[in-house]
């Protein structure tokens, strides 16, 4: 509890005058327009995902960056074409999210990004396998300003976890948070909130109080347990939980699966956030793994004009019209409320 009040204070710190207001003019203009059918957006994205890299040391299944399957290039972000955008919509913008596919802790300026984010008074968070957090970089997470560290724990024995982390070690995990929970606490720092995030799946489902037990053994501040997206999940897969609970996929009774969700025309995600990749392409969210449905170039274009742009009001009206006709919506569960 103590964690989640001092994660609150810190995500609160951020408002301004000018972000509350933003937040406002958008809230309004997606209710405006689910309740006529008409896509208008007003103000900049509340939220924003930012790609430090495609590269990924390990091969997890259900992962592009895993199996090796993007039909995007790879590689890193430009620090300046970084700091370009930030300074554009830093005002405006709350909460920055330093991931979207790859393993952020590649990049080699990755903490400097963080830490000029951190500067300009936005909550920052990212998420990582945690095989790179060696004493140094513990200790530049923690002084970097970084609010929210997750970490894929995914198993609490290496059996059960390389079954999902294909090529990972559990005990690289495990001695990453150890140091970051040493430096946070010898730096008499609240920030960052250190997060194990586990994906239920059906190998590690057993160990979900194992995973409890384990963050509160280490000092972790919270254990998220997340449900897995599934590519092929129609005629199930041995991914897809036993525990209905943890699974987005409803069991037929008949050999075949069908998504728990009803698809709602329209999502929240297309107008409070969006996410950039390591080379300025904006996409609509982090369902677009592959950067399929590309909104605009952030690289060749203000921040400002794509968002407002002809293809993204687009794409926010084809939602609007028919969540069900695009490809990349049919498989997701997410966005349909305003507060979810």
């Amino acid at each position: 509890m103590r964690s989640t009040f001092h994660d609150a204070v810190s995500f609160l710190r951020k408002a301004t005058p000018t972000r509350v207001l933003n937040g406002g003019q958008v809230v309004a203009s997606y209710i405006l327009s689910r309740l006529t059918g008409r896509a208008r957006a007003w103000g900049l994205p509340v939220a924003l995902s930012f790609e430090p890299t495609t590269s990924c040391n390990l091969r997890c299944p259900e992962c592009p960056s895993g199996l090796r399957s993007f039909t995007r290039p790879t590689g890193m972000l430009p620090a300046e074409l970084f700091k370009k955008t930030m300074d554009e919509v830093a005002s405006r913008l709350w909460y920055l999210i330093f991931y979207f596919q790859g393993e952020p802790y590649l990049h080699p300026q990755f903490l400097d990004l963080v830490e000029y984010a951190s500067k300009k008074g936005i909550y920052t968070a990212t998420s990582t396998n945690a095989h790179f957090l060696n004493e140094e970089n513990a200790r530049r997470t923690v002084e970097s300003g970084l609010d929210r560290l997750i970490i894929s724990l995914d198993g609490t024995t290496q059996e059960v976890y390389q079954q999902y982390r294909v090529g990972g070690k559990l005990e690289k995990v495990l001695a990453g948070t150890r140091n970051i929970v040493k430096w946070r606490k010898q730096l008499k720092s609240t920030t960052p909130r250190i997060i194990f995030q586990f994906l239920v799946v059906r190998p590690n489902e057993h160990q979900i109080e194992d995973a409890r037990a384990l963050a509160q053994a280490m000092g972790v501040d919270d254990v998220w347990f997340k449900t897995a997206q599934i590519y092929d999940y129609q005629q199930g897969s041995p991914l897809i939980p036993t525990i209905d609970y943890y699974s987005r996929y409803a069991n037929n009774g008949n050999g075949t699966y069908s998504l728990k969700n009803k698809l709602v025309n329209g999502c929240w995600k297309m107008w409070h956030s969006c996410v950039v990749t390591w080379d300025g392409k904006v996409v609509p969210c982090c369902f677009d793994k592959d950067a399929e449905y590309r909104l605009g170039d952030s690289q060749h274009e203000s921040f400002r004009a794509l968002w407002h742009g002809q293809k993204y009001q687009g794409f926010r009206q084809a939602l609007l019209k028919g969540r069900d006709q695009i490809d990349m919506c049919r498989n997701c569960t997410e966005g349909t409320k305003v507060w979810g």
